[in-house]
Parts: structure tokens; C-alpha cells; sequence
């Protein structure tokens, strides 16, 4: 076997193109699109590479040069850990534990030679919502952006010493059909008794105007701390823009208090239902397929992409009451289209979360795992914190 570190265009292809092979008799596997990957490597289309970032891709071939595997090892300029972590992740590797160490390898070696003194993994060269963790119990067809792998990886990553950083969870609730937690609905009661609190989607205008300044008070207040970042006003417009495409006006919900918001939920459409018909191109005949089954075989599942409650309403049932809210506005009414909601990412480390999912009558779905390598093997291991 030898590694080879991906540099020409050919070797780019052949990274993401031994993917589509590996998986190409697995029907629950939906082909990433391959400019989501692609621009993760390039200083043109991801800005961590002007802050300091760095990235190297390998592929490992047999003795007759056929690709048996690959990985991505990373250096995030915004991880702030105890001891300097780096990352691994995009890795995909036939049923060979030899072939596996040795990816686990070449990502250790290098992230060693830039002074990491741990590495995490799976994981993505960016925002913890995209490509982060490893797929170990719910192997149905996987949500937009979100890891598909064959099981007997986990045995890989723990046969070669990783341990569990944390547990991400999805959760999923059918639209109709089932009630909510008794407390959950007298708590909602209360705060929707109140005339101080409103709550409502938001369309038009003000989706576009106002509802990135909405959105970026209340994340700023609810989620920045836990985060280690705040977000910036032309940060939030930029995401509602870039959500545009594939937006429902009916799918984003605020709550106020005396006209300030002090909650939200964002989903979406899960367009993996329709980025499936696209074989991982958005050329033209990708583009062609994907306005044609958004109109004429939408989605129906949303997907909950964030939620948030600023903290000096945290606890009071103002959550209870938006979701309530929504139910009774939106979700019950037979014209509404989605029969599901999955709620993504949901860490271990976040009970207040894992509680709001329960009170909302939803299941875990799917289980990914966030490992964590440390390199030298004396060093007490410690799980991420829980958030307060």
C-alpha cells in the first residue's frame, strides 16, 4: 500500500470519486454534492485558510494503484481546546483495518509535525453542522450535509484508540399525530395567556430586512458563550441569503416580548430528498433535475436546522409556547405538506435540548459519535463539557 497527498486536479477528482464507488451498491447513501467537498479545500471558497487555517487530503492504493481509501487531516484557526487539537474527517475506506490505521496514520504524522497534541474525527474542515461525526445507529438515507458511512467503521476508530468525545443526536417527530407533554402544554399556556409575548413567522420584507438582525440578537445572547463566537449582522445576512434557494417563509418562527425577539427556530426543507436525483453535480442538467422535483416532488420531511431562547426567558416555557405556537398556526392544517421533522445535532453535552426534543414527544433517530485521539497515551482523557 502507499499514500499519495492529493495536489492535481485528477487526484481532487479521484478523491471524491472513490466515494461514488465504494458506496455505489448502498442504497441509503445519497452522493454529497461535489462542490459542498470540493470548496472546503480552497482558500477561494473557505476563509479559514486566511486565518491561519491548513488542510492536506491522502489517498491509499494497493500494490496495482487502486484507491482504497482516503482522508483529510485539518488545522482550525477558531478550536480552542486545552491541548492543541486538529481534525480528521472525509474518510472512507474499504473493509480493511490495515488500510484504515494507515490513514489514521498519515492524519496523526502530519497534524503531529504542525504541533497538534490531539485530533478529533470525523470531522469538517468548518462549522460543526456540516460533516461531523460518525453514523453509528440510524442507517437510513442521510439528511443534507450530514455523514453517511458503512457501519464497521466505528470498529476502525476504536480499535485505533479513539474514545467518544460526545454523542450527536437527530431526533424525529411525525408533524401530525402526536401530542405533546402535558407540562410542556401548561407551560405554553401561561406565556401564550400573556399579551407581553407574541409569536409568529416571519415573509416578505422583513425575512429579508429584518429577520438577520433577529436572529443574530437572540444567538448572540442564547448560543455565543457556549459557542466561543458571536456573530456578525452581515454573518446572519449572508446565511438567510445563501438559505434563499431552498427557504419556506412557513419553517422560520420567532417569538417576541414587548416587540423584542427573544426566541426562533429555523428549518428547512430536507433537500437531500431532492439533491438525490443530482448524482453530486449542480451543472445544468443538475440544476434542471433539482427545479423539477422541487416542484413536482417536494420534500417532505423539514429539517430543524437552530434553535434558540435568550437566556433570562431560558425555563419559562417561552419554547413551549413557540413550539405550541407554530403547532397550532402552521403544523396541524391539512395544506401543510411535511409529514416529519428531524431535528439534527443535538449533543449529549446539551441536556436542556435533549429535554426540549423528549417534551416535544420526539425519538432519537441517529447516533453519531465525535471522537477524540490523544497522541500521547498517558494523558488523562476528558469528554466535552456539559453545558449549564
Amino acid at each position: 500500500m502507499k499514500i499519495l497527498e492529493v495536489k492535481s486536479p485528477a487526484e481532487e477528482k479521484e478523491f471524491l470519486d472513490f466515494a461514488v464507488r465504494l458506496y455505489k451498491n448502498e442504497v441509503n447513501w445519497i452522493r454529497p454534492l461535489d462542490k459542498d467537498i470540493q470548496g472546503l479545500f480552497h482558500p477561494e471558497t473557505n476563509k479559514l485558510f486566511k486565518l491561519g487555517g491548513k488542510a492536506r487530503r491522502w489517498l491509499l492504493q494497493d500494490n496495482s494503484g487502486v484507491t482504497i481509501g482516503r482522508i483529510a487531516a485539518f488545522l482550525n484557526p477558531k478550536w480552542k481546546e486545552k491541548q492543541p487539537t486538529g481534525g480528521l474527517g472525509f474518510f472512507e475506506c474499504i473493509n480493511s483495518q490495515e488500510a484504515a490505521f494507515k490513514l489514521f496514520d498519515i492524519a496523526k504524522e502530519w497534524l503531529e509535525s504542525q504541533g497538534m497534541e490531539a485530533m478529533d474525527g470525523p470531522v469538517n474542515f468548518g462549522e460543526r453542522d456540516k460533516w461531523w461525526g460518525l453514523l453509528v445507529d440510524g442507517f437510513s438515507p442521510p439528511n443534507y450535509n450530514m455523514p453517511w458511512n458503512f457501519a464497521y467503521y466505528r470498529e476502525f476508530f476504536e480499535a485505533y484508540g479513539f474514545q467518544i468525545y460526545f454523542r450527536q443526536f437527530t431526533y424525529m417527530r411525525p408533524v401530525k399525530g402526536v401530542g405533546f407533554d402535558e407540562k410542556m402544554i401548561d407551560r405554553a399556556n401561561k406565556i401564550m395567556g400573556d399579551p407581553k409575548f407574541t409569536f409568529r413567522h416571519i415573509e416578505g420584507k422583513e425575512l429579508s430586512e429584518r429577520a438577520p438582525q433577529y436572529f443574530m440578537d437572540v444567538y448572540n445572547k442564547a448560543w455565543a458563550k457556549h459557542m466561543g463566537k458571536s456573530l456578525a449582522l452581515k454573518e446572519t445576512q449572508l446565511m438567510f441569503r445563501k438559505m434563499k434557494p431552498i427557504m419556506d417563509p412557513r419553517l422560520i418562527y420567532f417569538g417576541f416580548n414587548n416587540g423584542e425577539p427573544i426566541s426562533f427556530f429555523i428549518n428547512i426543507p430536507e433537500i437531500n430528498q431532492i439533491f438525490k436525483y443530482v448524482n453530486g453535480k449542480m451543472d445544468l442538467i443538475g440544476k434542471l433535475k433539482f427545479l423539477w422535483n422541487r416542484k413536482f416532488n417536494p420534500p417532505n420531511k423539514m429539517l430543524g436546522l437552530v434553535f434558540g431562547v435568550v437566556p433570562e426567558f431560558q425555563g419559562k416555557g417561552v419554547e413551549s409556547a413557540m413550539i405550541m405556537s407554530y403547532n397550532e398556526q402552521f403544523a396541524i392544517k391539512e395544506s401543510f405538506p411535511y409529514k416529519t421533522i428531524e431535528m439534527n445535532w443535538i449533543g449529549d453535552f446539551n441536556p436542556k435540548m435533549m429535554r426540549v426534543c423528549e417534551q416535544l414527544n420526539a425519538t432519537i433517530y441517529k447516533t453519531h459519535h465525535t471522537y477524540r485521539f490523544l497522541f500521547d497515551r498517558t494523558r488523562p482523557f476528558e469528554r466535552h463539557k456539559i453545558f449549564e
